[in-house]
Parts: C-alpha cells; structure tokens; sequence
C-alpha cells in the first residue's frame, strides 16, 4: 500500500509498503482523509511531538475511513461501517489511568507517533478506539474529529459562562474551532487577532465579534474600543513565547489565560509574576482530549460547529512534503491528505 514514511528530521518518503493486518482486537480501516496536524509539523521539523516518535513510522492521528476487516475478538464494527479515530490508546493499569488522568497514561500508544497511523491507505486499530460517524458527517468532517475534541478539552478548561468576554490569539484552524466553542459555552464578546485577513473573514463569519489584525493595530486599543474592557479568557492557539505573553498582558483581572497553541519542546517565555498577581491570572494548559471524542462528532454531526470552512484543500500523499516544510502553504488553512 501507498504510505508516508517518517525517517527523521526532514526526511518523509512515500513508499510501497506492507498492509497492516487486524490484530484479535483490532479492525482495519480504509482512509479516506486524514488531517495535516501542528504536531505532524513538530515532528517533521525534528521537534517533540504530545508522544516520542521513533523512526520509521507512518504519521497521521486525524483520520476517518471505512472498515474493510475486523479482527475475531473485534464484535463493535462491522465491514463498511464509516468510521473515525481517537488515536491515544491508554494503558488503564499505570497510576494516572487508575486516578482518573488517562490522558497522562505512562504507556499510551499513539495511532501516527507511536505507532503507524493514517497517511497511509490503510491502518489497523484497536476496536476500543474507533468511532461511528454520524449520518450527516463526510470523511473530511470526521477527520476533524481529533482537533475538535482537543478544543473541547481546552475550552472546559477556561470556565467560560455566559456574559464573558473572550479574546482567541491566532485564526488558524484551532482558533477558529476556539471561536465557535467559546460562542457556544455562552461568551457575550468574542475577539479573534490574527494577521492573516482571509483568516479574519473566516472567524467573523464563525462568530467573531471583532477580528484585530496584530501586525497594523493596536490590539489593547482595538478590544477596549469593542468593548471588551474586562476579558475573562484569552485563548492562545499560536505557540509562540511572543503571543503567551500578550495574552497574559490581554487577560483581565480574574482572567484565564489558556496555553493552547504547541511550542517548540525548549522554547521559553518571559513571564512579569507581578502582572500575574496583580490580576490573579490563572495560566493554564491542555493536553490531547480525555473522553471528548464523541462529544466532537455529535457537534460535527448536528451542524453545531464549522470544521469545513477553514479547509485551504484536499489532496494526495505526494503533496503531504511540501505541506509538512511550507509555511506559506500552511497559512492558507487546513489540509486534508486523502491517501
């Protein structure tokens, strides 16, 4: 079958290789699209990814397809049932898993890090981490099933109510899901600052009440102009040091600040402790998606959130390089690799 193979930094090769068979347990899928991650671009780049990936390796965690085999312990799915995955697969036995934090499991396995995942035509994986997409949900959709469910893990994070005013740094695909959530957890005031203006086009017609363009304005003046004099969350969905402090700087008294966006594994932030106190700020972050997987399709599903609209283009493995090494490329909007 036709896969993308991780050798190392800046070394992905589309190869020929071996079609994985379905374990007692496990069920082959068939992808049909899998999404082009910030954490594959980390691991491309040489950097740490949420898991150690250990060369070679197929990467790919966002994917959706159709289940062509299962195994004979394998009793949830049957062939041609459309499906997507949660790809951390938790132990259920080391000391997190048993105190309620499997998502720090001490022995997860990664579908796309830690073992094969979705650039490939086909991948098998454990029943337990498969699910049914909704009726009304294409393959594309239900392969932003993954990021979504994340977003849901961060936006219960920052104790949005309604009547809040939140501020999302960065348009991206991530910002833009952190939008639409922060709208649905009942926020009054929602501020989007991304330098790209397509982006902000997109987030105002995703619920953006004000979309400030950081390179050309002044962003403390253009929030308190718009009337978010007293912002409750700031969501940071860049993963730069510069924007986590101006989130800390945007963030109101009382405010959350969410460090959502990836950093590189060694970068650091100058942080004013003073600025913290004064306001007491809570900084705060979060990590891959405990148990929301389903509560993603369901919005997915029901048309509640938007997952197509920030989608720059669907295309085949042969691509999936250049994506991985363009930043420009990657600017444009979210890329789908249909293998």
């Amino acid at each position: 079958m036709k896969s993308a193979v991780f050798y190392g930094k800046h070394d992905l090769r589309i190869e020929d290789t071996k079609m994985p068979e379905a374990g007692p347990g496990d069920v082959l899928i068939q992808v049909k699209a899998c999404g082009v991650c910030g954490t594959d671009v980390h691991i491309y780049e040489g950097d740490k990814g949420a898991a150690e990936v250990t060369p070679p390796t197929i990467l790919g965690h966002e994917f959706s397809g159709i289940v062509v085999r299962t195994g004979e312990l394998a009793r949830r799915y049957k062939p041609g049932d459309r499906v997507c995955i949660d790809p951390n697969r938790y132990c259920k036995s080391c000391g997190p898993c048993r105190n309620g934090y499997a998502h720090f499991c001490e022995h997860m396995t990664g579908y796309g890090t830690t073992v094969n995942g979705g650039f490939a035509e086909f991948c098998a994986v454990d029943e337990g981490q498969v699910y049914l997409l909704g009726e009304h949900t294409t393959f594309q959709q239900g392969a932003m099933a993954e990021p979504v469910a994340c977003c849901l893990h961060g936006i219960d994070m920052c104790g949005i109510q309604p009547g809040h005013q939140v501020v999302v740094i960065g348009g991206g695909m991530i910002g833009l899901l952190m939008v639409q959530l922060a709208r649905l957890a009942g926020a009054a005031r929602i501020a989007l600052v991304e330098p790209v203006e397509s982006k902000r086009m997109t987030g105002k017609a995703l619920g953006a009440d004000v979309c400030i363009d950081p390179v050309h304005e002044d962003v403390k003046a253009g929030l308190k102009a718009n009337g978010l004099c007293w912002v409750q969350a700031v969501i940071e969905c860049v993963g730069r040091p510069s924007t986590i402090s101006q989130a800390i700087e945007i963030a109101g008294p009382k405010g959350t600040v969410m460090m959502f966006g990836l950093t590189g594994p060694d970068e650091q932030i100058a942080v004013k402790p003073f600025e913290i106190f004064r306001k007491e700020l809570e900084l705060k972050s979060s990590y891959i998606n405990p148990y929301t997987q389903q509560r993603a399709l369901d919005l997915i599903d029901s048309g509640r959130i938007d997952v197509s609209s920030m989608v720059a283009e669907v295309c085949g493995l042969d691509k999936l390089k250049d994506i991985l090494s363009g930043q420009e490329l990657r600017a444009k909007g979210k890329y789908i690799i249909a293998p």
